[in-house]
């Protein structure tokens, strides 16, 4: 499948997961329903692995590495994601998944020594500038609110939205190394999302969450959207990506999403954007086509993370 397929199938379907999410808050506790989530997409993988008669074991060296994806990616992200969602509105907390364009550079900078080039830098500032002005008014809305003394749920939404950009940038960047280990994609990440699925319900269980079956229609239509399409589809077409042009540029469907989630406001909430978020709007996708067509910078040999990791 072409690269520019795969981006847009993932764009699509995480345009519209944020606002997916709202559909299952105040049922159950965030964390419980991440967990629900990666445990039904989880079972899904892994009975496509058994379809195909593939052997589910791997080795434990292998296991490592897809169970810090799973810790990053699908319980430290998710979780933060589900809860910021609680104190900012969903356009806000996918305004914050923008900020990917600068933390993936960052992470393959630390990590395997990838040079950040300049027009990587730029396209990133261009990016973020036009999120900045396709929500401008929520942002403003937001600023009066902290000024007259609302700003603490506010301020721990964002903090959360933030901790939830970095662990999944970092996730990102676990991806290329649990390559290395198996080439079986549906297999790696159904382990993956079941170690973050299992982490997150242990976490659930140690804070005395309940473990409740919301009996609302729209949590579970939520839910298996969530888990198939938004986990299962996006989650496999993204991954593809990473391996054929690499984090940093996969990770501008990051900032795609909030374009495509504003157009999504407009059909189902009556959403009127004005001049200043079509401005935006056309920022961001500049930016994203200018990156794609970037050289792409050849990554440092992973050994140079495994010496990383040992040195004292």
């Amino acid at each position: 499948m072409p690269s520019s397929v795969l981006f847009t199938v993932a764009s699509l379907i995480w345009g519209s997961t944020f606002w997916a999410i709202t559909l299952q808050l105040g049922h159950a506790a965030p964390s419980v329903s991440v967990a629900y989530r990666f445990f039904l997409a989880a079972a899904v993988l892994f009975a496509i692995c058994l379809a195909r008669r593939e052997r589910l074991l791997l080795p434990w060296r292998t296991q490592s590495w897809m169970a810090l994806q799973g810790f990053l990616t699908f319980g430290i992200s998710y979780v933060c994601t589900y809860e910021a969602e609680l104190h900012v509105v969903s356009g806000l907390v996918a305004v914050m998944f923008a900020l990917m364009v600068f933390w993936t550079p960052m992470w393959s900078r630390v990590f395997f020594g990838t040079p950040i080039s300049r027009r990587t830098l730029v396209c990133g500032v261009v990016a973020t500038a036009g999120v900045a002005l396709l929500f401008w008014r929520s942002i403003v809305d937001a600023w009066q609110d902290l000024q007259t003394g609302g700003g603490g749920e506010f301020i721990a939404g964002v903090v959360l939205a933030l901790a939830a950009t970095l662990a999944s940038s970092a996730g990102s960047i676990v991806v290329n190394k649990v390559k290395e280990q198996s080439a079986n994609l549906p297999l790696t990440m159904a382990w993956s999302m079941l170690w973050g699925a299992a982490m997150v319900a242990l976490w659930s269980l140690l804070n005395g969450e309940a473990f409740v079956l919301p009996t609302a229609p729209s949590y579970w239509m939520g839910l298996v959207y969530l888990s198939v399409f938004g986990s299962v589809v996006a989650f496999f077409a993204y991954f593809t990506l990473i391996s054929r042009i690499g984090p940093s540029k996969a990770v501008y469907i990051g900032v795609i999403t909030p374009v495509l989630s504003v157009l999504l406001s407009i059909q189902l909430e009556g959403y009127r954007p004005g001049p200043i978020e079509f401005i935006g709007m056309v920022l961001c996708l500049a930016s994203v086509a200018w990156a794609l067509r970037a050289p792409a910078v050849k990554p440092v040999q992973s050994a140079n993370l495994n010496n990383a990791l040992e040195t004292p």
